[in-house]
């Protein structure tokens, strides 16, 4: 149980850093906003592929 909630853990982690580096690449000014936006979108498919991997076939 705990797995999955580490799991669930990573994919929530990659939205929020999704989020984060779409608005720096967005906004005007420096920052790192593409490799905070890429970042975030490996420990959202990361988290969805190990969730989906764990996951129980019917």
């Amino acid at each position: 149980m705990a797995d999955t909630w580490i799991r669930i853990t990573l994919a929530a982690s990659g939205v929020v850093v999704t989020m984060a580096g779409a608005v720096m690449h967005v906004l005007p000014g420096p920052g790192p906003g593409l490799p905070v936006l890429l970042v975030g979108l490996a420990l959202l498919a990361a988290g969805v592929i190990a969730l989906g991997v764990d996951h129980p076939r019917r």
